[in-house]
C-alpha cells in the first residue's frame, strides 16, 4: 500500500525530468602518418644525394640539384616533388618507392659496403683457417682482409667466393693484387623497364581486340576468294 502512495507524488518529477545528456570527450591522438619519419642516415655507398639518385637510375640524377640536403631528400611528397619539377608521374612513384626501401634496409648490391672512397670499393677474401672458410669483406684502401679486426670483418652479400681466389658479384673486376675492385656506376641499383608488348597496361586489351578482329576479317575475305 505504501508504494502505491508513493507513485502519485513521484510523477511529477518523472514528469518534468529531461533526459539525461552525457558528454563524451573524445581523445584525439595524433596519428603517426602525420608525424614527420626519421630521416635515416646515408651509407658510404650513398654519401649524398646526388650519389643516391645516380646509383637508383632512371636519369633521376638529373635532379641532384633540387635536393641540397640529405634530409629533403627524404621529407618532401609526391606533389612537393612534381612542384620541383620531377616528371614524369612515374619517375617520382619510381624515386618514393626507392627511398621506401631505403628506409626498410632493402639496398642493391654494396649497401652493406664500410669502405668506399672516389666511388670505389675494395674487396678481398678472408681465410679462415680454424673453419677452412673463405668469405669476401669490403677492406679499405691499402689495406688486407687479415689487418682488419675481427668485428669489423663483416661478410658482403651478393659477392661470392669462386674458385681458389676469385671474387664473383655485380660490377667487381679483379685487380692486380688478388683482390676486386666494385666501381658505383649510373643504374647499379635501377629496375630495369620492361619493354611494352601491345602498349601499355591500359590500351593493351583494346590493341589486342583489334588485332583479333583484322585476323578473323582478313581469314573471312581469304575464305570468300578461294
Amino acid at each position: 500500500m505504501a508504494s502505491k502512495r508513493l507513485l502519485p507524488s513521484l510523477s511529477p518529477v518523472w514528469a518534468n525530468a529531461q533526459p539525461l545528456r552525457v558528454a563524451h570527450t573524445r581523445c584525439l591522438h595524433t596519428s603517426r602518418l602525420s608525424q614527420p619519419r626519421p630521416v635515416p642516415p646515408p651509407i658510404p655507398i650513398t654519401p649524398d644525394p646526388e650519389s643516391f639518385l645516380r646509383i637508383i637510375g632512371r636519369d633521376l640524377v638529373q635532379y641532384a640539384d633540387k635536393f641540397p640536403t640529405w634530409d629533403s631528400l627524404f621529407t618532401l611528397t609526391s606533389v612537393q616533388l612534381k612542384d620541383l619539377g620531377v616528371e614524369p608521374a612515374r619517375s617520382r612513384r619510381y624515386l618514393l618507392n626507392w627511398l621506401k626501401r631505403y628506409r626498410e634496409g632493402r639496398l642493391g648490391p654494396g649497401g652493406d659496403f664500410k669502405h668506399v672512397q672516389d666511388g670505389q670499393a675494395l674487396l678481398g677474401i678472408y681465410h679462415d683457417l680454424k673453419t677452412d672458410k673463405k668469405t669476401v669483406v669490403n677492406v679499405p684502401a691499402g689495406a688486407t682482409p687479415a689487418e682488419i679486426p675481427a668485428e669489423e670483418r663483416a661478410k658482403v652479400k651478393d659477392y661470392l667466393v669462386r674458385g681458389a681466389k676469385r671474387i664473383s658479384g655485380p660490377y667487381a673486376t679483379p685487380t692486380s693484387d688478388g683482390m676486386s675492385k666494385v666501381t658505383i656506376v649510373e643504374g647499379m641499383w635501377e629496375d630495369r623497364l620492361g619493354q611494352k608488348v601491345d602498349g601499355g597496361e591500359r590500351r593493351q586489351a583494346e590493341v589486342r581486340f583489334k588485332r583479333r578482329v583484322a585476323e578473323r576479317r582478313a581469314a573471312r575475305e581469304a575464305e570468300s576468294g578461294r
